[in-house]
């Protein structure tokens, strides 16, 4: 499963040719009989590293439902990136996906986006904040829409306001003195419109690194906006559990997840010819 790049040669923006300003995408086919959807998974980390257990691990478990998956490494504030260069990535990555599902046999209209934490705020903003496309680009890729056709958000960074904003998340985003407008527009609950995709969230109680409050913020704005949403909380479990571990397990997000996949169509096996 080599990674390949998301743009041939130097992505937009790129402060040097370094593995970590190069933006790829990593294939998992899927490993149970295809259902023909595709989820990109965007790792966890505030922007600051891409967690394992918050990407391949998911993309494992994506593969073993039928689901085509796809793992995004994109670029980070630790390495001297602002947004809107994650988004950007992000973007172009949905855009990728789509592009080479309509020369496959998947579905370019059963898109998914997948993320934790800061991950999960990727997904928040891709799925409120995309564009149909360059009709007239000379890169097909551009041609496609960015805009996913189903986000999963995992305890969710969502606003990047005071006082339940995750600081470290914020400060690789943005930086250290970011303005108020680049708050308003990277606070996702701020950005919900008709158009926003439908979206699984779920989050614990206990959560003391990302507080409970950034989904139901997001769920509130999803409900005002007449969003399909679902909307799965657990008293109890720390940030960062992913799928669990034997000593750590997880609540019962993955079962809730799959029955909201199910009914959104993305585990229905109904893969499509090639064009």
């Amino acid at each position: 499963m080599e990674p390949f790049p998301l743009w041939p040669g130097r992505a937009p923006g790129a402060l040097g040719d370094r593995p970590q300003d190069r933006p790829t995408l990593t294939s998992y086919p899927p490993t149970a009989k295809s259902t023909g959807a595709s989820v990109i998974v965007f790792p966890g980390g505030g922007y600051g590293m891409l967690a394992p257990h918050e990407g391949e691990t998911y993309a494992h478990w994506l593969a073993a439902q039928g689901m085509h998956a796809w793992v995004l490494h994109y670029r980070l504030g630790t390495h001297g990136y602002r947004h809107p260069t994650m988004l950007n990535d992000a973007a172009r990555a949905v855009r990728t996906v789509r592009h080479l599902a309509r020369r496959t046999a998947l579905d370019p209209a059963r898109i998914g986006v997948m993320g934790s934490s800061a991950g999960g705020h990727l997904v928040a903003t891709i799925i409120t904040q995309f564009d149909a496309g360059q009709a007239d680009a000379a890169d097909p890729v551009e041609r496609e829409s960015s805009r996913p056709d189903a986000g999963i958000l995992c305890y969710p960074v969502i606003t990047m306001k005071t006082p339940h904003a995750h600081l470290g998340s914020r400060e690789n985003l943005l930086g250290t003195t970011p303005n108020p407008a680049a708050i308003e527009a990277l606070s996702a609950e701020q950005q919900v419109k008709p158009g926003t995709s439908p979206a699984f969230i779920w989050h614990t109680v206990a959560d003391n690194a990302v507080p409970v409050e950034n989904a139901l913020i997001f769920a509130a704005a999803l409900r005002r906006a007449g969003v399909p949403f679902a909307l799965s909380l657990y008293e109890n479990g720390v940030h960062g559990l992913g799928l669990g571990t034997a000593e750590q397990p997880a609540p019962p997000w993955a079962a809730d997840c799959l029955f909201w996949l199910r009914g959104r169509g993305f585990l229905t096996s109904r893969p499509l010819q090639p064009a």
